[in-house]
């Protein structure tokens, strides 16, 4: 098993502020705005019955957000979803390159991870704990049960890269749109876990992988980022106190390696 840490929600550049740490513990990843996004971001709420826009005119009051591209798609409950539904993430372009450069299959591991910062509420409003560190954490998982590309990503109609915008360049021609379909359950030396193939976690610091009083792309050092090889990154990354993560990439996956997978799951757990 290979462990894929993926890059996912809201950022300087899409979205414009972190993702909440909401006061219940709920890593709520905020899907990134997209003009030709499958939904907007009224469609989407908690089991509250907040709203995903709600929570952003709190949150970004001078932002306007309206269409979303919610991809991974893991959360069942924040919107009506078909009877076929299955948790699913999908990869386009460059990045997907990387994943298939890399021979990333079925039973391969996907540790989502991003941009949070704690929230509290303020006389009946949601906000930002002042003086919270903007970190990177890890929010959910997923277990690759199914790979999909080509036409056949067209099993999977409610999710994003199943339009033809993904599928199809503007020739006309198939690109490398690929969706991974989360598998029954958790797999983890062929022993069933009991767990879901996906799944979404809550907040805890084990989670975090900011390393304390640093910027948020420092991570901590152990024995998984100093002696591991991990795609984009090489021992230059290694710092005093700390593990320099890239700031661009979406896709960064280790060698296969015991150590890296019982960290992976150590978060899951």
């Amino acid at each position: 098993m290979r462990v894929i840490l993926s890059r996912k929600g809201f950022d300087s550049g899409a979205g414009g502020c972190p993702s909440p740490i909401l006061p219940d513990g709920t890593l709520l990843s905020l899907p990134i705005p997209d003009s030709t996004g499958n939904y907007i971001y009224e469609d989407l709420m908690l089991s509250t019955g907040v709203t995903y826009s709600e929570i952003l005119k709190s949150l970004n009051p001078n932002a306007v957000y309206t269409k979303c591209h919610l991809d991974p798609d893991i959360r069942k409950d924040i919107r009506k979803t078909p009877t076929e539904w299955v948790p699913a993430f999908g990869q386009v372009d460059a990045a997907q390159t990387h994943l298939m450069d890399n021979n990333i299959k079925k039973g391969d591991l996907f540790l989502f991870f991003g941009w949070f910062r704690e929230t509290e509420y303020y006389e009946g409003k949601l906000r930002f704990v002042k003086k919270a560190p903007d970190v990177h954490v890890i929010y959910a998982y997923l277990q690759i049960g199914e790979v999909l590309d080509g036409i056949d990503v067209k099993k999977c109609p409610w999710h994003p890269h199943a339009d033809d915008s993904h599928i199809y360049d503007k020739r006309g021609e198939i690109k490398n749109n690929t969706i991974y379909v989360a598998s029954n359950s958790l797999q983890i030396d062929g022993i069933d876990s009991n767990l879901p193939g996906a799944g979404t976690l809550t907040f805890s610091e084990k989670l975090v992988l900011t390393a304390e009083n640093r910027s948020r792309t420092r991570w901590k050092l152990n024995d998984v980022f100093e002696n591991v090889n991990l795609t984009y990154h090489n021992k230059d990354c290694i710092k005093n106190g700390y593990f320099q993560s890239r700031a661009r990439g979406q896709e960064f996956i280790f060698d296969e390696n015991p150590k890296v997978i019982e960290w992976a799951i150590s978060k899951i757990m």
